[in-house]
């Protein structure tokens, strides 16, 4: 099992980086809904330590591609963790998805207002502009997540 684990990340990791050309441009910012239907699906399928990696890797992937800034550190890896944990405590795919909203939306984006763009970005970024830029990126990748596991299920290629 500790196999498909790891060949299912590593999938999500490519699926991250291959579908991050899709993105919401907010000032210095680059939302991607991507990363939060992997988010919400990996913390689903893998649990949230593996759900955590392969947003941490996608995220350094995307930063050495230049396809994303420092602030998708903090926002994919906070909502990954919570969905997990959401997940696991109550193996319900919309707690997940309620996790990834909040890790993301709301402490993803303050970590990255006070912490990421001040000190490793050198930027101010208003909260409010960058909080809605990561909770309407995270509502619509949270959103494909979810119907994504609903038809994996339906098509038997993944039971809960």
């Amino acid at each position: 099992m500790h196999i498909r684990h790891i060949a299912r990340a590593i999938i999500f990791v490519a699926l991250a980086v291959a579908l991050s050309p899709i993105f919401i441009p907010v000032g210095i910012a680059k939302c991607f809904p991507a990363q939060h239907m992997i988010n919400v699906m990996s913390a689903v399928m893998l649990g949230p330590w593996y759900a955590v990696t392969v947003a941490a890797l996608a995220a350094i992937i995307r930063n050495l591609l230049g396809l994303g800034t420092l602030l998708a550190f903090p926002g994919g890896m906070i909502g990954a963790l919570l969905a997990g944990l959401a997940y696991k405590a109550t193996k319900n795919i919309y707690a997940a998805a309620a996790g990834e909203l909040v890790g993301t939306g709301v402490l993803g984006s303050l970590v990255s207002v006070w912490v990421v763009a001040p000190v490793f970005m050198a930027k101010t970024i208003p909260l409010v502009t960058l909080m809605t830029a990561f909770s309407i990126s995270t509502l619509g990748g949270t959103a494909l997540g979810v119907a994504a596991l609903h038809l994996l299920r339906k098509g038997g290629l993944w039971q809960p």
